[in-house]
């Protein structure tokens, strides 16, 4: 089973989990933004709005950040980010709770490269294997990431190695996921990850202006 067709799979479970037990979809807190995923609600208000996956027209990709960086990519990083439409997706597995990031809209898209640059260029830095990350587990206290050379899933604190690995490849660690039904609470945008090289941060801030002047 690829990437995608995993997380296809477990979005899918997530929408009938909810249908199924609150007789509703998902919700969301959208704070304005507007996207594809709404099936309810009014994104101006303070109210969450009901949401579901929307297959993006067009994918989106990361191509623009490997040329930035000089660097490839582990394929998976399109299958899981380039395809949907969608709001954070919170799971139940073996090792606890917690949520796959979603991208809500194309501004969400881009803001999300940003802070794969941030954190690529941090691991580099840090001279430290490059990782790009997909969700967060425990409350937030981890993140989740893939390990770039080999796809695996591991959890890994900010600015440390990855800890511990939780599958071979993101398709089967999808695969082992439960959707997890709760109330909807709002999301922060994280911020950008602090570099204390001299000139790091103005250069990302640069770099990030060239590519979306290009866009």
């Amino acid at each position: 089973m690829s990437c995608l067709s995993a997380l296809q799979s477990f979005l899918n479970l997530y929408v009938n989990a909810y249908r199924s037990k609150l007789d509703e979809y998902p919700r969301y807190y959208p704070q304005g933004e507007s996207s594809a995923c709404v099936v309810s609600g009014d994104v101006q208000s303070d109210e969450a709005v009901q949401w579901q996956p929307a297959r993006r027209y067009s994918p989106g990709n990361f191509s623009n950040v490997e040329q930035a960086l000089e660097l490839t990519l582990h394929p998976d990083i399109n299958g899981f980010y380039g395809h949907f439409w969608s709001a954070p997706a919170l799971f139940s597995c073996e090792q606890g709770e917690g949520e796959l990031t979603g991208v809500w809209n194309q501004q969400d898209f881009e803001y999300l490269q940003q802070n794969i640059i941030g954190h690529l260029m941090m691991k580099r830095n840090l001279k430290q294997p490059l990782t790009w990350f997909i969700g967060l587990l425990d409350e937030g206290e981890k993140m989740l990431t893939i390990n770039n050379e080999d796809g695996s899933v591991w959890t890994e604190v900010p600015g440390e190695l990855q800890g511990e690995k939780l599958a071979d490849s993101l398709a089967e660690f999808i695969a082992g996921l439960s959707p997890r039904v709760a109330v909807p609470f709002r999301h922060e945008h994280l911020p950008m990850p602090q570099l204390d090289h001299p000139g790091l941060l103005a250069r990302l801030k640069i770099m990030w202006q060239n590519l979306t002047d290009k866009g």
